[in-house]
């Protein structure tokens, strides 16, 4: 494919080598090309056949003629457009395009659509024209207020580049601007396709490799076409075409009205906030929210770490029931402080339950009675226990990237009792803690999923959880709401969940959380820096409430 050699064989390789140029950047950079010659009874004349390969199963191949004629010892092909086809003429390109199903929507589990194909017009300005950038950014910060006179300029001063890209605006916004758009020196509008949300208002961690999932299906099923178009790009004539295969929508696990309430309930915490919704019988992921204040620390939701606290007193009670150290009904000590190998645990302002059934004991959060059990329990039980809820397993999510958290052994008896209540070496991710929930729910580790027909894979086989042990835990968060930490939830039907709070950094401020199970939602709420497990348990309120309400 080097246009200047092959232009050199003619007789205007001035004239020639555009073309040819203009020829192989219109049929791809993959595209290869054949070119064998056929001389016919006039040794002055004859045929080109051209077979091109422009992917796979994506064959072209035509004739064409020509003539050569002879200048010294050298003969030279007779330059004319028609030597690339028969039907190129001056003015007209060649362009080869993959034709896919643009069509196709990505939808929801109830086959409401979630993103589909729109229109959005792209609002460039020319770096000559530099004073417009003050009346751009009045007439568009209405769309976003971060873009200022200030900022446009920025982008100018940060490129060489004849134009910079200030915005994209969906068509409905773009037409409440396009007149006055066209008044400002130095801006234009043009409109091109791109996947999109069908609502607004839909904000999610959980979406964000969709758009590569979807273009993957639909190119999968592409077909193909040659045109030969003018200087515009608008078809003259079109040489070859294989239209698209049907192509199946992208479905989802995603709940749209679960979503958007998810996103209301966290968008009233001025704090980063998240929550993450799971199905208990699928383990599809139904929602995943982050407020504006999460979002600039990444796509915390499914891959930020934090120390669970007394969420984790679910696996630690599970960990204690398997290991035969005691059942629901079984009296254990619930001191305002325990101290066990130099490390004082202390209940939240040191209440004192005295002795009390460990059930109590879970719903009204007992430190030390929990960190009295995890000093019994093997240094890898704590471990173990965490993994067959999900935690610290790696899930391979097509369309997501994931982390669990961590749980690591416990060496010490006070990294036990640390870890017991959620706090030491122990981290969880909010889809780690819903997925442990979600696998309570289930009875089993659950496989998470976003994408229908898209496998996730899992580094640890699903294990079964011992019936007793989850109909033991999901009374005890029952118990957490109906008399415990949680009673603000008390109103919500058969919900169970477990409060925490964890401190970090110089443990003058904490996390809070709420985590539980409500019908089919398993769910985990988490409020960064929350102070208290408040703020969750009301997030987790205002999403449940009408999510439940059908």
């Amino acid at each position: 494919k080097d246009a200047h050699v092959a232009a050199a064989q003619t007789s205007a390789p001035v004239a020639a080598e555009p073309a040819i140029t203009a020829m192989f950047n219109g049929m791809g950079e993959a595209a290869t090309v054949k070119v064998t010659a056929e001389s016919e009874d006039d040794e002055a004349s004859f045929t080109l056949r051209y077979q091109w390969t422009l992917g796979e199963n994506q064959d072209f191949g035509y004739d064409t003629s020509g003539t050569a004629a002879q200048t010294g010892d050298d003969w030279l092909i007779s330059w004319a457009p028609t030597l690339l086809h028969r039907d190129l003429q001056p003015g007209l390109s060649f362009q080869y395009s993959q034709d896919s199903e643009l069509q196709t929507p990505v939808l929801d589990r109830t086959g409401q659509p979630l993103m589909t194909w729109q229109t959005v017009g792209v609002i460039t300005l020319e770096r000559t024209h530099p004073d417009s950038a003050a009346p751009l950014a009045a007439l568009l910060g209405r769309f976003d207020p971060t873009t200022t006179a200030e900022s446009i300029g920025g982008q100018l001063n940060s490129t060489s580049d004849d134009r910079v890209t200030v915005m994209k605006l969906r068509a409905d916004d773009l037409g409440q601007v396009r007149d006055q758009l066209a008044q400002i020196p130095g801006v234009a509008v043009a409109e091109q396709g791109e996947l999109l949300t069908t609502d607004r208002a839909l904000s999610s961690p959980a979406i964000s490799g969709l758009g590569q999932l979807w273009h993957d299906r639909i190119t999968s099923a592409a077909g193909w076409s040659v045109y030969l178009v003018d200087g515009d790009g608008v078809p003259a004539q079109r040489l070859a075409a294989t239209p698209p295969a049907h192509t199946d929508p992208l479905g989802t696990t995603l709940d749209l009205r679960l979503q958007l309430l998810a996103q209301q309930a966290v968008a009233q915490e001025t704090r980063p906030a998240v929550l993450v919704a799971i199905s208990g019988s699928t383990g599809g992921i139904l929602a995943a929210a982050q407020n504006p204040a999460a979002d600039p620390q990444g796509a915390i939701a499914f891959s930020g770490l934090y120390p669970p606290g007394s969420t984790f007193k679910t696996i630690t009670t599970a960990a204690a029931l398997e290991a035969g150290l005691a059942t629901p009904d079984s009296p254990v000590a619930c001191p305002g402080q325990l101290t066990i190998e130099n490390r004082t645990i202390p209940n939240d302002d040191n209440f004192d339950l005295g002795t009390v059934p460990l059930a109590s004991a879970f719903s009204h959060s007992c430190n030390t009675s929990m960190a009295a059990l995890a000093d019994q329990l093997p240094a890898d039980a704590l471990t173990n226990t965490a993994r067959d809820f999900g935690i610290g397993v790696d899930f391979v999510i097509p369309g997501l990237t994931t982390v669990t958290g961590q749980v690591p052994e416990a060496d010490t008896a006070a990294q036990k009792v640390e870890n017991g209540i959620g706090q030491g070496t122990v981290t969880v991710s909010p889809f780690g803690l819903a997925v442990a929930e979600a696998s309570l729910a289930h009875g089993a580790t659950i496989l998470p999923s976003l994408v229908d027909g898209e496998e996730t894979t899992a580094d640890t086989e699903s294990v079964p959880l011992p019936p007793n042990i989850t109909e033991a835990l999901r009374a005890m968060m029952r118990k957490t709401v109906t008399e415990g930490t949680a009673t603000a939830l008390s109103d919500i039907a058969d919900l169970g969940g477990k409060t925490g709070t964890a401190e970090f950094g110089d443990n003058t401020h904490s996390h809070g959380w709420f985590a539980g199970i409500a019908g089919d939602l398993a769910f985990a709420t988490l409020v960064v820096g929350g102070d208290s497990s408040a703020p969750a348990v009301k997030i987790s309120g205002d999403f449940l409430r009408p999510a439940l309400a059908g």
